[in-house]
């Protein structure tokens, strides 16, 4: 089983959105004998327990993404051993991530738009930004190239 944990600032926007659209996806598509878990987490408390904030919300919505009973959670330092990828949207992510993980020593930190041929972005954050459409197609950009990614590295 490939265990895929996505991690932004809050857990409210992109990080949960790149779970459902990933668990969209999966659903979606035949990944073969690939069996994919697909978690979400915060690197701040700040929205611990608050639901999916609903301008991003929406726009999944308005995609015909399935939405889950989400509730933010912070992620924790016992977490590393649990995932192959943990995913991070931005530069603040991945500085707080490899500090957590004492410096990411089995390189499993990655950028989400590392799996695309703009591998350099990041993913900005609607939350300051307001650009929920343009943040879903990045993600969803991001989740297609993981996707392909994985299924190409256990063909």
């Amino acid at each position: 089983m490939v265990r895929i944990l996505f991690v932004c600032h809050g857990n409210i926007c992109r990080s949960v959105s790149a779970e459902y659209i990933m668990k969209y996806l999966i659903m979606e598509k035949s990944v073969g004998n690939v069996e994919i878990y697909i978690d979400s987490a915060a690197t701040s408390m700040e929205e611990i327990g608050n639901q999916i904030y609903m301008p991003m919300k929406k726009t999944l919505e308005s995609h015909k993404i399935p939405i889950g009973n989400h509730c933010a959670r912070r992620v924790d330092k016992s977490e590393y051993h649990d995932f192959d990828f943990i995913i991070a949207m931005d530069e603040e992510n991945m500085y707080n991530l490899t500090r957590l993980f004492d410096g990411d020593p089995e390189k499993k930190v990655h950028y989400l738009m590392e799996y695309t041929d703009t591998k350099n972005a990041v993913i900005e954050d609607p939350w300051y930004t307001r650009k929920f459409e343009k943040v879903f197609q990045s993600i969803l950009k991001g989740c297609i190239g993981l996707l392909e990614y994985i299924e190409d590295s256990r063909a």
